[in-house]
C-alpha cells in the first residue's frame, strides 16, 4: 500500500475517495531536530542544605522572582515548552542542583512564596488548608512521605498541600517514584469502581468529521462490542452552535436511556460549557456531565471565555449525578501566549488545583445527598512538539500529571496521545501505554482505531484498552461489566463470546430494548449498511480482530498505518508558487518561520509576520483609503498545504463563499493574502493591521481564515476560521484571539464539502456581524 494514491485509498477502505491526489514537492519528516538554541538556566555550585532562597539572596543580595521562577522550572526534565519559555536547565548538572535546592526548602517557605499571582492562585490558596502539620517538612522529607507511607496517611494530608507545593513534588520523583504513588491514591467516584485501584475505565470518544449522529452512535456500540466505554460517551464537535450540540447530546443520550443506563454512565458534548447551559435550558436532562477546558492562570482562562466566577456559576446550576469534565494538559498556556515566566509543569498543577477548588463547591452543595461526579482528562501530546515531542517526554509527562491530579484528590484519565507532527510513531504509542499503565490512571480515551477522524491525532483504540486489560489486569465498573453480560458481549465466566467485536450484535439488543420485534439477521442487514455509509463518510468502524482479541483487524490495521504516512507527506509538504498562482488575486507574505522545519517545531514563528509581509499589508490598507471592506480572505497553508492544493478543495469553497457574501451586500475585499507557514494568529496579526488604527469606531470588520487542517484522516481538511469585531478592538494589539473567533472545520470534497461549507460559513459570519 506504500505507493497507493489518496482516491485509490478512500476507496478501497470506503472512505469515499472523490479528488486526485497531488504530490507536490516533499520532504522527510526530519530526525533529531532539537529545540531552539537556548542558554538554559545554570545553576552554580550550591553549599550544603542550601534553600532556593538561600541561594537566590547570595547570587542576588536579595529575592528574585525572575529567578525564582527558573530555579523551579530548572527541576523539571527537559521539555520544549519549558525551553521556549527560559526555564529549562542548561544541562543536567543545573537540574540536578535545581532539585537539590528545592528538595531543601520547606513547604511553608513555598506557599509564602508565589512564582505568580493573581486570583486563580488566590483560590488555591483560600481552597488549601494551612500546612500546620507538615509546613516544617522539606520537599525532600514530602517525597520521601508520599514514597514510604500508605494511602490513608498520604490523603490525611493532601488537604494541605497546595497546587505548587505538588507541582514542585514530583519534580523530584523519577518515573519509577511516580508510579509507585500514583499504584497507592485512588480517588474513585461516588457509588462507582471508576478511580479505583485495579479499575481502568474508557472514555468513549465517538467522533465525527460532521457531527452526523449515526456516525456518533455507531461508534458507541463500536466500544461497546468490544466491552470497553464505561465512564462517559464523550464526543468533540464539529460546530459548537447550540442547535448542532442539542442534537449531539439527545443522540447520546437517547442510546444510554433505551439500555437504561443514564444512571451508570454520562454523556457529553465537548463543546463550550456556556453552550452546554443553553442546551440544558432547551433540553433538560440531556447534556449529562458538563465540559469545560481549564487553564493554569486568570489570564490564560481568558483565551477559553472563562473566568473563576463563571465557573462558580455553572456549578451552582449542576444538579444530579453529574457534575464537571475537566481537560487540561501541559503547555496548553504557553502556546496560547500565557506563559507568564513559569514552567509547564506548575501550570498543569494550578489546573488540578482550580478543579478541586470547584469540586469543594460541589461537596458543600451537596452535603445531604451524593455528590456529582467531578473528573479531569489530562490531554498529554495533543498540542504538539513545541511542548514536547519525544515519547520519552509524553511518558514522563503523563506520570507527572497522574501524580499531580491523584494528590489533589481528583478522579483523574489520560488522553495518551501525540500529534502527526510529534516524533511519536504508531508503534510508539503503544510503548508509551506500556510504561505509563503500572501508575493506574482512572480512565483512557477510546476509538475503533489510534486515528481519530475528526480531530486526526492519534490516541488509544478500543483494541488497546482490551491489550492492557489483558496485559495488566484491569477491571472496568463493575456496573458496565454487567451491561455487557446483559447483552452477551461477555459470557458468566467473564470471557469473550462469539458476539466480540460485532458492533451489529449490539445494535440488535438496541432495537430489541426499543421493542423492536424484527429478527437478529433483519436487523443485522441494516447494521450493515449503516457501517458502510459511515464509512464512506470517513469514520471507521472496527469488526472482529486479529490473531489476538486486542490486535486489529489487519486490513483496518493496514488502513491506519496508510493514514499515518499519509499524514507524515502532508505534513511535510510546501504550498507550491504554481498553485498560488491559481488562486485570483493572490498577495503572498510569509510568517518569521525559516522554513517548514521551523514553523512545524515553533509555532510562535508561524504567529509572527515578517516586516516584508507587514509593508505589504500596509501598502494594502492604503489603496483601500476610506473604502475598507466588510470581510478580508487569508489563506494558509498550515499544517497541511495538500488540503488546500487538492483538487476541489480550496477553489471552489473560495468562488462560491466570495459570491454569495456580495450577493447579501457584505463589501469583500477581491484580493487574497495568502501566507506560507502560517498559523491562526497570524490571521489576527493581519487583521490589526488591515482593520487598526480607528480606536473609536464601532463598526465590524471581519476576517475569513482558511487553513490546512492537522492531517491524518486521508480527507487533507481544511477549516475557515472566522472572526468578527468592531475596528476599536482590532486596534488593541492581542485583543482579537481565539476567545471570538468561530470555526468552520473538516472542509474537503470527501468530508464536509465546500458547498456545504459555504452554507455554514455564511450562517455564522451572519450571526457575527449582528451580535458583535
Amino acid at each position: 500500500m506504500d505507493h497507493i494514491s489518496r482516491k485509490d485509498f478512500l476507496n478501497k477502505m470506503g472512505l469515499l475517495g472523490a479528488g486526485t491526489f497531488l504530490w507536490p514537492q516533499t520532504q522527510d519528516s526530519p530526525k533529531n531536530f532539537s529545540p531552539l538554541p537556548t542558554s538554559g538556566v545554570t545553576i552554580d555550585t550550591i553549599k550544603p542544605k542550601e534553600t532556593i532562597f538561600e541561594y537566590i539572596k547570595r547570587k542576588h543580595g536579595s529575592f528574585n522572582l525572575t529567578a525564582y521562577q527558573k530555579i523551579i522550572g530548572a527541576a523539571n526534565e527537559f521539555k520544549e515548552g519549558d525551553a521556549s519559555l527560559g526555564v529549562a536547565a542548561k544541562d543536567i548538572i543545573s537540574r540536578e542542583r535545581a532539585r537539590q535546592l528545592l528538595g531543601n526548602t520547606s513547604i511553608s517557605e513555598l506557599d509564602h512564596q508565589s512564582v505568580y499571582t493573581d486570583d486563580l492562585y488566590r483560590l488555591i490558596k483560600e481552597t488549601t488548608k494551612e500546612s500546620t502539620s507538615i509546613g516544617n517538612w522539606t520537599l525532600t522529607e514530602l517525597k520521601e512521605f508520599t514514597l514510604i507511607k500508605d494511602e490513608g496517611e498520604i490523603k490525611a494530608i493532601m488537604p494541605e498541600l497546595t497546587s505548587d507545593c505538588i507541582g514542585c513534588l514530583v519534580k523530584l520523583m523519577t518515573n519509577e517514584e511516580l508510579i509507585g504513588v500514583g499504584q497507592k491514591v485512588f480517588n474513585p467516584l461516588e457509588n462507582s469502581k471508576i478511580g479505583s485501584k485495579g479499575y481502568l475505565s474508557a472514555r468513549v470518544q465517538p467522533n465525527s468529521p460532521t457531527d452526523n449522529p449515526e456516525d456518533i452512535i455507531w461508534q458507541v456500540f463500536n466500544a461497546w462490542s468490544y466491552a470497553v466505554g464505561d465512564l462517559v460517551l464523550g464526543t468533540n464537535p464539529v460546530s459548537s452552535e447550540v442547535e448542532s450540540v442539542a442534537k449531539i447530546e439527545q443522540t447520546l443520550f437517547d442510546v444510554l436511556k433505551v439500555f437504561g443506563l443514564e444512571k451508570t454512565m454520562s454523556n457529553c458534548v465537548l463543546s463550550h460549557i456556556d453552550v452546554q447551559a443553553e442546551v440544558e435550558k432547551i433540553q433538560p436532562g440531556t447534556t449529562g456531565i458538563w465540559f469545560q477546558s481549564l487553564a493554569g492562570t486568570v489570564n490564560a482562562n481568558r483565551t477559553f471565555d472563562l473566568s473563576i466566577e463563571k465557573m462558580h456559576n455553572h456549578v451552582k446550576n449542576r444538579t444530579g449525578l453529574y457534575g464537571l469534565y475537566a481537560e487540561t494538559g501541559q503547555g496548553a498556556d504557553f502556546t496560547n501566549g500565557h506563559g507568564a515566566g513559569f514552567d509547564m509543569v506548575l501550570h498543569e498543577s494550578r489546573k488540578y488545583g482550580f478543579l478541586r477548588a470547584l469540586d469543594l463547591q460541589f461537596k458543600e452543595q451537596n452535603v445531604d445527598t451524593q455528590k456529582p461526579w467531578v473528573h479531569v482528562n489530562d490531554v498529554a501530546g495533543f498540542i504538539g512538539p513545541e511542548v514536547f515531542k519525544s515519547k520519552e517526554q509524553l511518558v514522563r509527562c503523563c506520570l507527572e500529571d497522574i501524580v499531580m491530579g491523584k494528590l489533589h484528590g481528583l478522579t483523574i484519565g489520560l488522553d495518551v496521545c501525540s500529534t502527526l507532527h510529534m516524533d511519536v510513531s504508531l508503534d510508539d504509542l503503544d510503548w508509551c501505554i506500556d510504561q505509563i499503565m503500572p501508575a493506574n490512571p482512572a480512565y483512557l480515551m477510546a476509538l475503533p482505531t489510534k486515528n481519530d477522524p475528526m480531530l486526526s491525532y492519534l490516541t488509544t483504540s478500543f483494541s488497546d484498552h482490551v491489550r492492557v486489560r489483558a496485559k495488566f489486569g484491569y477491571k472496568i465498573n463493575d456496573a458496565m461489566w454487567q451491561f455487557f453480560k446483559d447483552i452477551e458481549i461477555i459470557d458468566h465466566k467473564g470471557q469473550p463470546t462469539a458476539n466480540f467485536g460485532n458492533p451489529t450484535w449490539v445494535y440488535f439488543k438496541y432495537c430489541q430494548a426499543k421493542g423492536d420485534q424484527r429478527d437478529y439477521y433483519e436487523i443485522k442487514k441494516e447494521g450493515e449498511n449503516s457501517i458502510e455509509r459511515i464509512r464512506q463518510r470517513g469514520v471507521p468502524i472496527s469488526e472482529g480482530f486479529g490473531e489476538h482479541i486486542w490486535n486489529l483487524e489487519p486490513e483496518l490495521e493496514k488502513q491506519v498505518r496508510w493514514l499515518y504516512e499519509d499524514a507524515k507527506k502532508s505534513l511535510w509538504s510546501n504550498m507550491t508558487d504554481t498553485f498560488i498562482k491559481t488562486i485570483p488575486a493572490a498577495i503572498p507574505i510569509i510568517t518569521s518561520s525559516k522554513d517548514r522545519q521551523d514553523y512545524v517545531y515553533h509555532p510562535e514563528s508561524g504567529e509572527k509576520l515578517t516586516s516584508e509581509a507587514i509593508s505589504v499589508l500596509t501598502d494594502l490598507k492604503a489603496k483601500w483609503k476610506n473604502n475598507v471592506p466588510d470581510i478580508q480572505f487569508i489563506i494558509s497553508d498550515g499544517l497541511n498545504p495538500l488540503a488546500l492544493m487538492d483538487d476541489g478543495h480550496l477553489l471552489p469553497y473560495l468562488s462560491k463563499l466570495k459570491k454569495q457574501l456580495t450577493n447579501k451586500d457584505y463589501s469583500v475585499n477581491k484580493e487574497n493574502i495568502i501566507i506560507k507557514h502560517g498559523r491562526v494568529r497570524a490571521g489576527y496579526a493581519c487583521g490589526e493591521i488591515l482593520y487598526g488604527e480607528d480606536q473609536k469606531s464601532s463598526i465590524n470588520k471581519a476576517i475569513v481564515h482558511i487553513i490546512g487542517e492537522r492531517p491524518g484522516s486521508g480527507h487533507h481538511n481544511f477549516s475557515a476560521y472566522l472572526t468578527a469585531a468592531p475596528r476599536s478592538s482590532w486596534s488593541q494589539p492581542g485583543m482579537i484571539d481565539h476567545n471570538i473567533t468561530k470555526v468552520v472545520s473538516g472542509i474537503s470534497d470527501t468530508s464536509l464539502t465546500p458547498d456545504r461549507a459555504t452554507e455554514q460559513t455564511l450562517t455564522i459570519l451572519d450571526r457575527l456581524f449582528t451580535v458583535i
